[in-house]
C-alpha cells in the first residue's frame, strides 16, 4: 500500500523530560515529550551508542527507547504537528508505552505523556512499603476521588502548556486544530472523562479503558459512574481492547463502546490480555502476575486483585508482544492520521477489512 501506518515514519525521533507545574492546585507533573527531531539526528534514534538509555525509577533495570534525548527539533517551518496526550494506568507511568509515542513522533507527531502525580509506580510501591511497614492506611474511595478529580485535569493543562511554550517545544510548531489522546486503562478512562470535557479534543483512542462493568468492583463503581460518554459534539473514538483481560473484561469495553456518543468502533486483539499496550509485553505481564496485588496496597474498600491474578495465562500462552504493537502503532496511527490529518487512505484502512489486513501480518483481531 502506498500508506503504511505500520511502518516507522520518516522523521527521526527526539525526547525530552519536563517538569510542568500547575500553580492553580499546586501539583507537579513531570513529563516525557516525543517530537519530529531535525535533520542532523537521522538515524541517532537508532542507534545503541545514541539512541536514549533511562530508568523509570532508581531500583528499575535501565532501558532503552529509539529516540534521541534532548535532540533539537525540527522547526515550523517543516509545517505544523498534530499533538496526542499519552495517559498512563492506574500505577503506570509516563513511559510505559514509549513504542507507540515513538511511532506516532516518527510519523510527524507531538507527543506528550505525564505522570498522573499521585498515582504512579513509584506512589503505588511507597504505599505497599508504607502499609507493609505498619503505616495507616488511606481511605481507598477518597484517593480515589482525587484521581478521578485530577487526571482530566492534568490532560487539559498538558494543553495548556503545549501552547504556552511550556513544553519546551514552540507552539508555532504545534497544530491547535489537529489535537488527539489516548490512554491505557485507567488512562483510557481518563481519554475518554477529558475528550468530553475538553473541546479542543478531535480524536479519541482508549486502550482497554476502565469504565465499564469490571469484577474488580463488587459494589460500588466509582469510575463508571463519573464517566459521562453522552458528550456534546461526536468525536471519532476508536477503542483497542484484548480479548481475555482479566483486569477490565470485554463486557465491560461493549457496554462502553453502547454509550459512547459519535462515530465509535471497537477491535479486539485476539488471546491478549491488558498488559498488551505496554512495553516489554511480557516482561510487563509476568511482573504483574507477581506483583500485581501491591496495586491496592491493603486499602480497605480497594479492589481485591487475588482471584483476578489467578486467572492469568503465562505470556508464553498469548500472542506475542511483536503482535499486540504492529496492532496499536497501525490502528492507532491510523485513527490518529485520519482525523486529525484527513487522510482518506488511512480512513480507508480503518473502513475496510481490518481483520484481513492484520492477518497478513500474523496479527489476529476481530472487529467488534
Amino acid at each position: 500500500m502506498s500508506y503504511d501506518p505500520f511502518a516507522r515514519g520518516e522523521h527521526p525521533v527526539g525526547v525530552r523530560s519536563v517538569d510542568l507545574k500547575d500553580p492553580a492546585r499546586d501539583r507537579l507533573l513531570p513529563l516525557e515529550l516525543w517530537y519530529p527531531a531535525a535533520e542532523e539526528h537521522r538515524g541517532q534514534d537508532l542507534s545503541d551508542e545514541t539512541r536514549d538509555h533511562y530508568k523509570w525509577m532508581a531500583a528499575a533495570p535501565e532501558a532503552t527507547q529509539d529516540a534521541v534525548r534532548d535532540a533539537a527539533p525540527r522547526g515550523p517551518r517543516n509545517g505544523r504537528f498534530p499533538l496526542v496526550v499519552f495517559s498512563h494506568g492506574w500505577g503506570g507511568h509516563r513511559r510505559q508505552t514509549t513504542h507507540f509515542c515513538i511511532h506516532l513522533a516518527s510519523h510527524g507527531y507531538v507527543v506528550a505523556s505525564p505522570d498522573h502525580t499521585g498515582n504512579t509506580m513509584v506512589d503505588t510501591m511507597e504505599l505497599f512499603m508504607k502499609v507493609q511497614a505498619g503505616g495507616a492506611l488511606p481511605d481507598a474511595q477518597e484517593l480515589m476521588g482525587g484521581f478521578i478529580a485530577n487526571r482530566p485535569a492534568d490532560a487539559s493543562f498538558v494543553i495548556d502548556q503545549a501552547f504556552a511554550g511550556g513544553l519546551g517545544a514552540g507552539a508555532e510548531s504545534i497544530d491547535a486544530d489537529a489535537i488527539g489522546m489516548t490512554g491505557h486503562s485507567f488512562g483510557g478512562w481518563t481519554t475518554l472523562t477529558t475528550t468530553g470535557r475538553d473541546p479542543r479534543i478531535r480524536a479519541a483512542l482508549p486502550l482497554a479503558p476502565a469504565g465499564g462493568e469490571t469484577p474488580l468492583i463488587r459494589d460500588l463503581n466509582p469510575l463508571a459512574d463519573a464517566l459521562d460518554l453522552d458528550w456534546k459534539r461526536d468525536v471519532p473514538t476508536l477503542y483497542l481492547v484484548a480479548e481475555f483481560d482479566n483486569l477490565l473484561p470485554l463486557e465491560g469495553m461493549h457496554d462502553l463502546v453502547k454509550r459512547t456518543r459519535g462515530p465509535a468502533k471497537m477491535v479486539v486483539l485476539l488471546n491478549s490480555d491488558h498488559m498488551h499496550f505496554c512495553d516489554r509485553v511480557e516482561e510487563t505481564h509476568e511482573m504483574f502476575r507477581v506483583m500485581g496485588g501491591m496495586i491496592s496496597g491493603g486499602m480497605e474498600g480497594a479492589p481485591d486483585f487475588g482471584s483476578i491474578l489467578e486467572k492469568l495465562k503465562p505470556a508464553s500462552e498469548l500472542c506475542p508482544g511483536e503482535a499486540a504493537y504492529a496492532f496499536l502503532q497501525g490502528l492507532g496511527l491510523a485513527h490518529m492520521d485520519a482525523h486529525l490529518r484527513g487522510n482518506g487512505e488511512a480512513a480507508a484502512i480503518l473502513e475496510g477489512d481490518v481483520e484481513a489486513l492484520l492477518r497478513e501480518r500474523s496479527v489476529a483481531v476481530k472487529v467488534a
